[in-house]
């Protein structure tokens, strides 16, 4: 199994986790929030919107074209933050957390 699959798989996870966690369902983004200049897209939508709507689609992009992925990943302590300041039960940060890991560790060690 290729690191892309591997990834793959990983994002599927992510995804599973956000939808069993009651965390996917939000409205998409305006056109224009994508355009943000800003880490995360911080000042143009909530970082699950960014998760879904932007991290998950860019590497499955790179995932389908086999291309290189990025030299690092380190999203973990953003989500955790996040998660933390909304009040996100603890159950659910947790099993979001350890998606999101599984992905910083797969690009970052790739």
């Amino acid at each position: 199994m290729t690191v892309h699959d591997e990834l793959g798989t990983a994002l599927r996870r992510l995804e599973a986790t956000m939808k069993a966690t009651d965390l996917w369902r939000m409205n998409t983004p305006t056109v224009e929030a994508y355009a943000s200049q800003q880490p995360f897209c911080i000042d143009t939508m909530t970082l699950l919107q960014w998760l879904r709507f932007v991290f998950i689609p860019r590497l499955d992009a790179l995932i389908e074209a086999k291309a290189p992925l990025p030299a690092k990943c380190d999203v973990t302590p953003v989500v955790d933050t996040y998660l933390a300041q909304q009040g996100t039960r603890a159950s659910d940060r947790l099993l979001l957390l350890k998606a999101v890991e599984e992905i910083d560790r797969l690009v970052t060690e790739n």
